[in-house]
């Protein structure tokens, strides 16, 4: 459930606002920086895994795994978003698996985004995420 507060347009935003999300996802998957940054604030970081990253430096993380040979699923699911005027937050659970050489492992990662509304677009401003222990079991691959 979300709550949306002070926006007339709360659906359309909250859609907006989790495609923004997904497009960050859709866009590391195929390491388009450029679909990356269209969603992103010049200033965007992220902390993960105990590091803060800029935009630039969490892509190239990202292509170093894909040549190592290491893949990525990310789904959003359990949005809980929050609109007040021009900025939001979202919270949700990313569910999805980390493929190596040993197989597949599902993984989940608790996840926040700070959003801003420049333009007319909703850009994320920061992001935090924080993967959920899991077991050392493979799912076949």
């Amino acid at each position: 459930m979300a709550l949306i507060a002070g926006t007339v347009h709360a659906d359309t935003d909250e859609i907006q606002i989790l495609d923004a999300v997904s497009t960050i996802f859709r866009a590391a998957l195929t390491d388009d920086v450029a679909k990356f940054d269209s969603v992103v604030t010049p200033d965007f970081y992220i902390f993960d895994g105990g590091t803060r990253f800029n935009g630039d430096a969490l892509m190239s993380l990202i292509k170093a795994q894909h040549a190592a040979g290491n893949r990525y699923q990310w789904n959003v699911t359990e949005p809980d978003v929050h609109i007040s005027g021009n900025t939001a937050w979202v919270a949700y659970i990313n569910k999805g698996s980390i493929t190596d050489s040993f197989g597949t492992t599902k993984q989940n990662w608790l996840e926040s985004a700070f959003l801003e509304k420049r333009a007319g677009d909703w850009k994320i401003v920061f992001m935090h995420s924080t993967r959920v222990p899991s077991s050392s079991t493979h799912s076949g691959s």
